[in-house]
């Protein structure tokens, strides 16, 4: 089963007051599911430029001269070079090399910026703290100051030039009264100040990006095969098997807790499982949850993560399935039939060099 954290319960977003959104539930309680017109949102962010509310995800400083090195050493992502600016993606793993926390971080202003999923702060900062020992660093939860907003979509940088804000091109720049834009997962990410969190949308917005809500992002998510953390995985998920190893690990630094595991799947190249993109008949007339069972036979031989409906493609899924089941399987999810996506016709490993993503 996947298994989400959960989101700070009496979280509201200013963005709940435009016109025609609709409350997401779940892990994204307090922001928008949609503006009214889900599926032309989705169209929107891919044609032209989509505003997409992040402000429930939890945010953290690292300050401290010690700050790079040290995250080097406890994540799985080559941080102790990172130049002012850069950002990337991190993981912390188990001992057993499990996924354990998903982080993106960006060096700025001689502190690093850590965001993460809504409700982990507690986790996070709990794990840093175990792990500082005499380290000159000062972790500290800042989701109360700092909120994010995420633009996307081919006029991105042109609604941020309208908007009077600054782009990136490539490494993170800061914003006036604190916090900073940058470029990573395919998004202009901003972490801005709470107070003026609601403004500056509203300016993104007239500059000519669209508000998108969560089943928009998610959609758009799922086509590009990009998991979210504890919907899309479980508390076995390898890095491999998500994709994670040209993205958020890197295969050329030292020792970090579950390194072995890492080094062990890549070298054999046989990770049990895999994410896969699934085609969803439909026939049930309604999504499977995530967590729900996907079977073969009768046998269960994975799990499905975030299923949404796609403006272009129908109802899809991300899954996590066994290595082996072929591109000619057909499968069930919550009693409807599901096929894999032709991409996913042959499981292959990524091998060789990864390393940390910038842009």
């Amino acid at each position: 089963m996947a298994e989400a954290t959960e989101p700070v319960p009496d979280y509201r977003s200013p963005l709940l007051d435009w016109p025609g959104a609709v409350p997401a539930e779940g892990p994204d309680h307090g922001i928008a599911w949609h503006y009214g017109n889900p599926l032309g949102e989705q169209r929107t962010a891919e044609e032209r430029a989509g505003l997409l509310d992040l402000s429930n995800r939890d945010v953290l400083r690292v300050p401290g001269e010690d700050r790079l090195g040290w995250l080097h050493a406890i994540c799985s992502q080559h941080v102790a070079e990172l130049a002012a600016g850069e950002s990337g993606e991190a993981l912390v793993l188990s001992p057993n090399g499990h996924v354990e926390q998903h982080w993106q971080l960006t060096e700025l202003g001689d502190e690093v910026w850590l965001d993460t999923e809504p409700g982990a702060a507690d986790t996070v900062l709990g794990y840093l703290l175990r792990m500082r020992f005499l380290k000159r660093v000062d972790p500290v939860v800042v989701s109360q100051d700092f909120g994010m907003l995420a633009v996307i979509g081919p006029q991105a940088a042109q609604v941020l030039a309208g908007a009077g804000l600054p782009v990136p091109d490539p490494l993170a720049l800061p914003l006036p009264g604190g916090g900073l834009v940058r470029r990573l997962a395919g998004q202009y990410q901003l972490i801005v100040a709470r107070a003026e969190l609601a403004n500056l949308a509203a300016a993104l917005r007239s500059a000519g990006a669209a508000p998108i809500g969560t089943w928009p992002a998610a959609a758009l998510r799922v086509a590009a095969r990009r998991p979210r953390l504890g919907l899309d995985t479980d508390h076995r998920t390898l890095p491999h098997e998500a994709g994670w190893i040209h993205v958020a690990v890197h295969l050329d630094k030292g020792c970090y807790r579950g390194q072995e595991t890492v080094a062990r799947v890549q070298n054999l190249g046989k990770p049990p499982r895999r994410l896969v993109l699934l085609q969803l008949a439909g026939d049930a007339g309604q999504l499977p949850p995530p967590g729900s069972p996907v079977e073969r036979d009768g046998r269960t031989v994975g799990f499905v993560g975030t299923a949404v409906q796609h403006y272009e493609y129908g109802p899809i899924a991300l899954a996590i399935v066994k290595r082996t089941i072929g591109p000619d399987v057909v499968l069930t999810v919550s009693g409807q039939t599901a096929v894999l996506d032709a991409a996913d016709a042959v499981a292959e490993l990524p091998t060789g060099f990864a390393g940390r993503r910038t842009s």
